[in-house]
């Protein structure tokens, strides 16, 4: 049998549908600070990447993307991130993977401290060694996929010649390319915010339809690092 593997695994759009609280809350920001309010849809398109990347496309201005940015936090750390549901299956994906013997990570371009918030809400707390998100500072610190995924490893206290033993999983291409920024694979889940084709684009090594599909896809996208 194969040594254990360390799994990163997302969260919005990964472990729960997190985009009711999002677009309540974005949507409320862009009101306050003087701007027309997404649509549901248009909000599902930037939720994953950190806002510096997904609100210019909603056509907020670089240097306001801060003040919107603020304005969205005052709603969501009290109500949105509880407007928020684990996705069908999960628990019992969680579940089969930490029965493997493999090592759960959470690894989220979210902000760290709600991240942690909202894994202790679901109960899966317990399920991870490390919980690594991003910083809050908007612009600045650990912000990109790539960045939070580096910090994970980093935590975990695993080097280069642990690579081969690291998976990640998650729902949109920023996953994948921070993955392989990182030197590891990364399983793509179809129930996500992904557009149709992005996560094959990116180069996922594989792809699952449903929860219960990816520990079997864990094992076979395990490398060995036995000599």
């Amino acid at each position: 049998m194969n040594d254990a593997t360390h799994v990163l695994i997302d969260l919005d759009g990964t472990i729960s549908d997190s985009s009711p609280g999002i677009a309540r809350s974005l949507q409320h920001a862009f009101s306050v600070c003087g701007y027309e309010p997404p649509t549901d849809e248009q909000v599902r398109t930037v939720i994953g990447p950190p806002f510096e990347v997904g609100l210019p496309t909603l056509g907020i201005p670089i240097d306001d993307i801060e003040r919107v940015v603020w304005a969205y936090r005052g709603r969501y750390e009290d109500v949105g991130l509880f407007e928020n549901s684990v996705y069908p299956g999960i628990a019992e994906m969680l579940d089969e993977l930490v029965a493997a013997g493999h090592t759960l990570s959470l690894a989220t371009a979210k902000p760290e401290t709600t991240a942690t918030r909202i894994i202790e809400h679901f109960g899966f707390t317990d399920h991870f060694a490390v919980q690594a998100g991003a910083t809050i500072e908007v612009g600045t610190g650990r912000r990109t996929k790539a960045e939070v995924i580096e910090y994970a490893l980093i935590s975990l206290g695993l080097g280069a010649a642990d690579l081969p033993r690291v998976v990640m999983v998650g729902d949109r291409d920023h996953d994948v390319e921070g993955a392989h920024l990182n030197g590891i694979d990364c399983i793509g889940v179809a129930w996500g915010f992904g557009s149709p084709g992005e996560l094959e684009t990116a180069g996922a090594s594989a792809l699952v339809d449903t929860p219960a599909e990816v520990a079997a896809a864990v094992a076979a996208t395990y490398r060995s690092v036995r000599p």
